[in-house]
């Protein structure tokens, strides 16, 4: 297994990239945030609920919840991304939706849709965590319950390292690279999202996932203050 001592932008291995948040950045959406961590900037906007149609596809039980993501054409740092959604972006949709529907109560609004749409301006890696977390914000914004925030980050082992939060050259890493995302809540830090691509020991997993459930802690740490800033604005 490759060494990899020094990491490319010399954080330590359980070391987050810069990070900013803030909410309501969308002023006609029901709910909106943004999330940046280092060059990564994901923007959330949260409309309902409103009714669903076509009306069999509706859930007389609960809402349904909707997530779509998307990258801008000239978002990432290598070619330029084709417009529309494809098989990446599906997926992804898709793994945002379950992370984030074990956390979220519809049960108050059956018949109805909630749509979550994310977008990146601005991609660097981990671009599904970021999103995951600024989705979570957004909802939240849009006050609908949220029984757990859900803080996302990828983490994984880089040559014989295991780190949190990989950078794109780590992702890139010609030595071989395991790039882990995962999203926890934070009372319980329970897992709602483990996506897992490559080889790893269990004990390096293990390693791995307590790392990134006390970096999780410091992203909760960042959405929460952001909350509290648009909320006592508002003078909540």
């Amino acid at each position: 297994m490759t060494q990899y001592s020094k990491r490319f932008d010399g954080r330590k291995a359980d070391e987050l990239r810069p990070m900013e948040a803030m909410v309501g950045v969308i002023k006609r959406a029901d709910g909106s945030a943004m999330f940046k961590i280092g060059k990564t900037v994901a923007f959330a906007a949260v409309y309902g609920p409103r009714a669903l149609h076509p009306t069999y596809m509706r859930n007389p039980e609960k809402g349904i919840l909707r997530c779509n993501y998307n990258m801008m054409a000239f978002a990432g740092s290598g070619d330029r991304v084709k417009p529309g959604p494809n098989r990446r972006s599906k997926e992804i949709s898709l793994v945002t939706k379950k992370a984030l529907a074990s956390v979220l109560d519809l049960s108050e609004f059956p018949n109805t849709v909630i749509d979550v749409f994310i977008e990146f301006p601005q991609t660097d890696a981990g671009t599904r965590c970021a999103g995951i977390t600024a989705a979570v914000m957004a909802l939240a914004d849009a006050g609908l319950i949220i029984k757990d925030m859900v803080s996302a980050l990828s983490v994984g082992l880089v040559g014989d390292s295991v780190v949190v939060d990989l950078c794109k050259e780590e992702e890139d890493f010609e030595g071989g690279a395991v790039d882990i995302p995962v999203a926890i809540t934070n009372k319980d830090s329970k897992i709602t999202l483990l996506q897992l691509d490559g080889l790893i020991k269990k004990e390096q997993l293990f390693r791995a996932l307590d790392l990134g459930k006390e970096a999780a802690k410091k992203i909760h740490e960042v959405q929460k203050k952001a909350l509290l800033e648009k909320f006592t604005q508002n003078g909540i």
